[in-house]
């Protein structure tokens, strides 16, 4: 070998100022001799002492077969000596020898024939330990076969993490036969998109000697691209008996199964929490708008990346109408969500939009069919089905939209509508398990759905009946201007069985009237337009207002579980006199120029229907100018605010009584209502002229 031919003399290769290298040979401590021709010690190692006993001062010039021979085993050594040195073949096999102290030791030879430069002739005999090296042997075999047969994936890198070996595990695992590995990086073959994070643990694993263990990643592996796998890593350092750092030891597990078992526990868990969040965010109010609305933001982005909500016209009408099984159906667009801005949202009906979908669409096959409908991969062919019309095809074509789903609102057996899903962002297309849930969210909102359908149309009703109810007056009377106002209760769909009237009366008298039927519905509305039909045919007799009240007072305890309030009053434009009479009502608020705003100071009296309590009347002079306010407690009354400081603030409102009274009416209205008032309100403004 030439000095160009020599192995490198830097790095962990070799090493002349250190200790001596150290390996598998040191490991088993192999001695070696040589013999003359004459079977006489020529050379012996310090391994020979340690397994024979004998040091060099002892073995060396001594006839091996003598020293380190039993008698009866003399004549095969030589002739096994002889055979090696005349045919120059080699001899290697078990042999045991005699040690120092007297006993047998079992060696593995190996024995050789030597020649030097002069020509002249040596045998070289190499042994070692036979326990040690067949225990060796089979701790070998048995790391080979734990290496080949293991399920666990296996590799060897060098300290720059390039592959020095695999086993058959590893190869399944990441797809590459085991020769491709031998000298790649690490990051060149692992299916993981944090490699660089593997590398740098094992690096630290390199310089600190502490392993790493059970490290979680998730990927996807050349040999199946289409699933997600997991696998738990393990890093170790690899040293030689004398310390020198080999490389690293990679250690793959396949916890996939594991994995997959985890997130469908995760994935149910997530399901339970988005049904109970829609439990307690769904149906919230008895509008049927804002509660498609819930139910578009709980679906997206947990279920869907696009969520429409469209009941069927009929059903918004409360027309229980027979489902054809084929024909197109009316649909009117409630709510519309996507997680992210998307072309999505531009082919979907805009919320408040009338649209007639054909037969042969999806949403009305469900709604037609009662039953979901499902397209897991939305192809070419599928999209005129799902949209609306070629131009809105052509846009979810553009969003991506991968996947869809429709689920039909149904209450109590009627299909009220449908709840239209689609997939853009999330790569996954929907399955089994969305449907499920998909339809018992699509179950909860239709039910809150039909209940706010309902109650909107009796609200409706309602309101119908009572403004048909209320008087539709003059705004000028002699000797007074008018404004009034009535307003349904804001939190409820209910109405009550407030009202007010204004009944012109003989000599230019005009009767201000302004009543609160205590309860909510038709039959409020209804016993309001008893009584106020009443209170015309009493005014008309020209009685005292506390005489009015009084009949009323009869009538309304004829009227079972029912309790009025009602301030009735006159203004006579020829003396200026207003006489006023209460029953259990608010009292009215007095307003002039250069005059502080007031409550009139009245006998409060017992409401109507309670019977058998007088009335009273008091005479107040409106002069011209002076604003008389009356109004239902509703206006006023709050859950959160004491009485005297609300009717402070109704006060407050009044500092302008040259104020135009339709302004003045707002304004009241505006500053005391709030959306959560549970009341209704009616109100009238009267000025005195």
């Amino acid at each position: 070998m030439t000095a160009d031919d020599s192995l490198p003399l830097d790095g962990d290769a070799y090493r002349p100022e250190g200790p001596a290298s150290t390996g598998l040979l040191d490991v088993l401590s192999v001695a070696a001799m040589v013999l003359d021709t004459e079977g006489r010690i020529v050379f012996w190692t310090p391994q020979a002492e340690e397994l024979i006993g004998y040091s060099a001062e002892e073995a060396l010039g001594q006839y091996a077969a003598r020293l380190i021979i039993h008698p009866e085993h003399l004549k095969a050594v030589v002739k096994l000596f002889t055979e090696v040195l005349e045919t120059g073949r080699s001899w290697a096999g078990a042999f045991p020898v005699r040690h120092k102290d007297g006993s047998s030791r079992l060696m593995e030879f190996r024995n050789m024939r030597l020649q030097d430069d002069l020509g002249d002739v040596y045998a070289l005999g190499i042994a070692a330990d036979h326990s040690l090296l067949q225990r060796v042997e089979t701790d070998l075999a048995l790391c080979e076969r734990l290496i080949d047969q293991s399920p666990i994936g296996l590799a060897l890198l060098d300290p720059d993490l390039r592959y020095l070996l695999v086993n058959p595990a590893l190869e399944r695992i990441d797809g590459i036969p085991a020769e491709e590995h031998v000298g790649r990086l690490l990051r060149e073959t692992l299916p993981l998109s944090d490699v660089q994070t593997i590398e740098s643990a094992l690096r630290q694993v390199l310089t600190t000697g502490m392993p790493l263990l059970d490290q979680y990643h998730v990927g996807r592996p050349p040999t199946d691209p289409d699933q997600e796998h997991a696998w738990s890593l393990s890093f170790y350092r690899l040293e030689d008996p004398g310390g020198r750092v080999l490389g690293a030891a990679l250690s793959v597990v396949d916890v996939t199964e594991r994995h997959r078992a985890a997130a469908e526990a995760d994935r149910a868990r997530r399901r339970l929490a988005l049904i109970a969040d829609a439990s307690a965010r769904v149906g919230t109010t008895l509008e049927v708008e804002e509660t498609a609305r819930e139910l578009a933001d709980i679906a997206v982005p947990q279920l869907a990346d696009v969520a429409a909500v469209d009941v069927l016209d009929s059903a918004l009408a409360c027309r229980r109408a027979r489902r054809p099984d084929n024909g197109p159906e009316l649909f009117r667009a409630l709510a519309l969500k996507a997680d992210q801005p998307t072309v999505a949202l531009r082919a979907a009906d805009p919320p408040g939009d009338l649209t007639a979908y054909d037969g042969d669409r999806l949403v009305t096959l469900c709604v037609h069919t009662g039953r979901p409908v499902l397209v897991r991969h939305v192809g070419e062919r599928d999209l005129p089905r799902i949209a609306r019309d070629a131009e809105a095809g052509s846009l979810l074509a553009r969003a991506g939209v991968h996947s869809y789903l429709v689920v039909p609102l149904t209450a109590h057996g009627e299909v009220l509508g449908a709840l239209d899903l689609k997939r853009t962002r999330n790569p996954l297309p929907f399955d089994e398990d969305d449907v499920v849930l998909a339809a018992e969210l699509a179950g909860r909102a239709a039910v809150a759905i039909d209940n706010a359908r309902w109650f909107q149309s009796v609200r409706n009703t309602s309101l119908t009946l009572q403004r048909s109810l209320l008087p539709d007056h003059a705004p000028r009377h002699t000797g007074l201007e008018l404004a009034s106002r009535y307003q349904p209760a804001q939190a409820t769909s209910e109405v009550g069985g407030d009202w007010y009237d204004v009944i012109p009366l003989t000599g230019d008298k005009t009767a201000l009237v302004v009543g609160d039927v205590m309860g909510n519905g038709i039959d409020a509305a209804a016993t309001m337009g008893r009584l106020r039909t009443a209170t015309c045919a009493y005014a008309d007799l020209d009685l005292a207002p506390a005489s009015v009240l009084q009949h009323l007072d009869k009538i309304t305890c004829d009227l079972e579980h029912y309790i009025v309030t009602c301030l009735y009053a006159v203004f006579d434009p020829r003396t200026r006199e207003c006489r006023v009479a209460n029953a259990g009502h608010m009292p009215p608020a007095l307003s002039g120029p250069g005059r502080e705003p007031r409550l009139l100071d009245l006998p409060s009296g017992a409401p109507l229907g309670v019977g058998g309590i007088a009335f009273e009347t008091t005479t107040v002079v409106l002069d011209p100018g002076d604003l008389l306010v009356l109004y239902t407690d509703g206006l006023v009354e709050t859950r959160s605010h004491p009485l005297d400081d609300r009717l402070d603030t109704l006060l407050g409102f009044l500092d302008e009584p040259h104020r135009r009274l339709e302004e003045t009416c707002d304004l009241l209205l505006y500053g005391l209502r709030h959306p959560d008032d549970h009341d209704d309100v009616a109100l009238l403004v009267a000025r005195a002229l």
